[in-house]
């Protein structure tokens, strides 16, 4: 470029550049999100209270998995009635115990590690989770425990 043309061109206030970089980090962060990132959130997985439990579940003839993903001597501690033990941690080692033609719900004992485990099934394809959260909650409820 010669130096008359050099001269001709004007300076692009500093602002626009700046802005620039910012579009492209906001952009890049939502495809990252957006592809999962560190917690993602998916359609497969519903919350669902213990009163909605009962309802939808256990009053009714609709079949379902429940799991209790706690330690073996929490579950053996007190656990809801019909629950199956799969701690999180063995949820990825376990996967062919998790039927894919009707619901799985998950349970822990306060809702983290139940949401782990939602996580670790959708992420492996499965769908109609349902995360019941803890059994805290499940017994504030009143709810039986066995």
């Amino acid at each position: 470029m010669s130096k008359k043309s050099a001269k001709n061109q004007k300076k692009q206030p500093p602002y626009i550049a700046i802005g620039g970089v910012i579009l492209a980090v906001v952009v890049m962060l939502g495809l990252w999100l957006g592809q999962g990132g560190d917690a993602p959130t998916t359609a497969a997985i519903q919350n669902i209270q213990p009163a909605a439990y009962v309802n939808q579940f256990q009053n009714s003839t609709t079949p379902h998995l429940l799991v209790d993903v706690r330690t073996a001597d929490e579950f053996a501690s007190g656990h809801i009635p019909g629950a199956i033990n799969i701690p999180v941690d063995q949820v990825g080692q376990r996967l062919a115990e998790f039927p894919t033609d009707q619901p799985v719900v998950l349970y822990c004992r306060s809702g983290n590690r139940s949401a782990q485990a939602a996580n670790t099934l959708a992420a492996a394809g499965y769908t109609n989770l349902y995360d019941l959260g803890g059994i805290i909650e499940w017994q504030a409820a009143g709810l039986p425990v066995q």
